[in-house]
């Protein structure tokens, strides 16, 4: 490890009371250890339990940690890119709060860095994720390799090391829908994967929800992609060209057979069911107009309420 390199750690606090201060010890262990440079930034994202006491009191007794306050729960990457407007290291590290990430792994992901890489991903030999949180990710995952044009096998965790240039990048991109891996996917280009330990939460339950997972998909694919937009126009096309057909059949039903069209009520199935396409398709197309005028009129994505450091 190249000792003259300072490291940033963010680590977004979520109801960790009972834990984020063994998380952040063993944190500034690992580089205390080893003589290595670096600050720790904590972001509670609008915990309800006593996290923000806990943080804010490691920050008044180091001068290494750093304790930021967001003034409601905004989300795992919007906390990560608060972190990274407030870090300051040659290398930015992104960590969970409850212990899945073992700090002494990070050694793991400094030394590939060193492979002239800028961005490094943790790999896990073994996930200890609830079984909804692992098909949540082979889900997401998935989605990134169409999205970002993901190389077949690099994998995407939260657990990673990026470089000062490519942190510069994503801190000047204004979404007001952040998705960390692909702004990290998008402002890279030297990607890598290691492998390393995944332990079981140290305490507590995981916040990873059926619904968050619904919430982080479509973020995904109406905030980083046009797929909702062409499923949508391509249904379209497929029930406008069967329309034509129908239209053509009873057609020629009425000139071959002398039969009049259906009665008004096949009529109003009809009419039902296109201007039910339609609305489909107005209700795609404003989901994106939605998203633009915030886009638009958005300096930040998230509010601090607090910042506490020596």
């Amino acid at each position: 490890m190249i000792t003259g390199i300072f490291y940033s750690v963010v680590v977004p606090v979520f109801n960790s009371e009972k834990i984020v201060a063994v998380t952040a010890a063993r944190i500034l262990e690992f580089f205390d250890s080893r003589s290595l440079r670096c600050e720790l930034i904590l972001v509670n994202d609008g915990s309800k339990d006593g996290s923000w006491n806990e943080i804010s009191s490691l920050a008044r007794r180091n001068e290494k940690v750093v304790a930021i306050n967001l003034l409601k729960n905004y989300g795992q990457h919007h906390a990560n890119l608060c972190g990274f407007r407030a870090s300051k290291g040659d290398y930015v590290i992104t960590m969970d709060d409850d212990l899945q990430n073992p700090p002494e792994e990070i050694a793991k992901l400094v030394n590939a860095a060193q492979g002239n890489f800028d961005l490094v991903m943790a790999r896990f030999e073994t996930k200890q994720h609830s079984l909804v949180r692992r098909l949540g990710s082979r889900l997401v995952g998935r989605l990134n390799r169409k999205i970002f044009e993901v190389e077949e096998d690099l994998v995407l965790t939260n657990f990673q090391l990026i470089r000062r240039d490519v942190i510069d990048r994503i801190c000047h991109d204004r979404s007001y829908s952040p998705y960390i891996p692909g702004l990290v996917l998008r402002y890279s280009s030297q990607r890598c994967n290691v492998l390393v330990r995944h332990e079981a939460r140290a305490e507590g339950k995981g916040n990873y929800t059926l619904r968050k997972l619904l919430r982080l998909v479509a973020n995904i694919l109406f905030s980083q992609s046009s797929i909702p937009l062409r499923l949508g126009a391509a249904f379209g096309f497929v029930v406008s060209g069967g329309s034509v057909f129908l239209s053509l059949y009873f057609l020629v039903e009425a000139l071959v057979n002398d039969a009049t069209a259906p009665g008004w009520a096949s009529l109003a199935v009809l009419l039902s069911f296109f201007n039910g396409v339609l609305i489909l398709l107005l209700s795609v197309i404003g989901e994106y107009q939605i998203r633009i005028l915030k886009e638009i009129g958005t300096i930040h994505s998230y509010e601090i309420k607090e910042t506490v450091r020596l």
